[in-house]
């Protein structure tokens, strides 16, 4: 990443607004006009070395800029106490990563096919900040019809994934292709569009996936691809 520092101040307009997702009423942090000059974040965004990041993420990630999460600390933490019980609990940024999508619909695994959790923690919460400005998709939660589960925790987690076993061979096997919607195995509960400069915050235990259309045509370049910056918060 670039050594260069950059000032991240808020949006004069930010706007925050709170959903209640599907049967368990996850809460879900929409943030629109998050900073005052995302331009800025895209031009370090081009000046990083993205690299490939473990075998879940269909792209390539780097390093956000250390700014960034003073910034975000101090704009989340009141959201955060009043919609997540933060409490006087501290914020831990375990991963604050630039994300690009890079790959092709035809080389996704199995699991880049299907919703995914992030972590079976109970204090956990992400966050994606949607950097682009082409509609290429946003960020969409589900139910997994055959458990009923909107989310895994450490009590559902192996039952969920020995339902999927079971599931993998049979006639609803995922095609090779983002899931973007209903499908045999999962129920969509709500699509959140990726507006530009928008900030969601929801509990890394959610199912979840971006909503990325049959369309779509990855592109490596961070200054017109689908770039966001994801984090990774731990309430302790």
């Amino acid at each position: 990443m670039s050594d260069s520092v950059i000032d991240i101040a808020p949006h004069p307009q930010i706007s925050v607004r709170i959903h209640f997702i599907g049967a368990e009423k996850t809460p879900l942090l929409i943030i629109d006009n998050l900073v005052a000059d995302p331009e800025a974040l895209i031009d370090v965004a081009v000046r990083s070395n993205f690299t490939p990041y473990g075998r879940f993420f269909p792209g390539v990630r780097a390093r956000a800029p250390m700014e960034y999460e003073t910034f975000l600390r101090q704009v989340l933490t009141p959201y955060l106490k009043e919609h997540f019980a933060l409490g006087e609990r501290e914020l831990k940024f375990v991963m604050c990563h630039y994300s690009l999508v890079t790959t092709p619909a035809n080389r996704l695994n199995m699991l880049q096919r299907i919703p995914h959790f992030d972590s079976v923690e109970p204090n956990g919460l992400a966050s994606v900040h949607y950097l682009f400005k082409k509609d290429l998709g946003g960020t969409a939660f589900y139910r997994h019809r055959k458990t009923g589960y909107e989310s895994i925790d450490l009590g559902r987690q192996e039952s969920y994934f020995r339902s999927l076993e079971g599931e993998n061979d049979g006639p609803n096997l995922p095609d090779a292709k983002y899931i973007n919607g209903d499908t045999a195995l999962y129920e969509q509960l709500l699509n959140v569009e990726a507006c530009f400069n928008r900030l969601i915050i929801y509990p890394r235990n959610s199912l979840h996936s971006g909503s990325i259309g049959e369309n779509f045509v990855p592109d490596p370049n961070p200054a017109t691809g689908r770039l966001s910056i994801n984090t990774f918060i731990d309430m302790v």
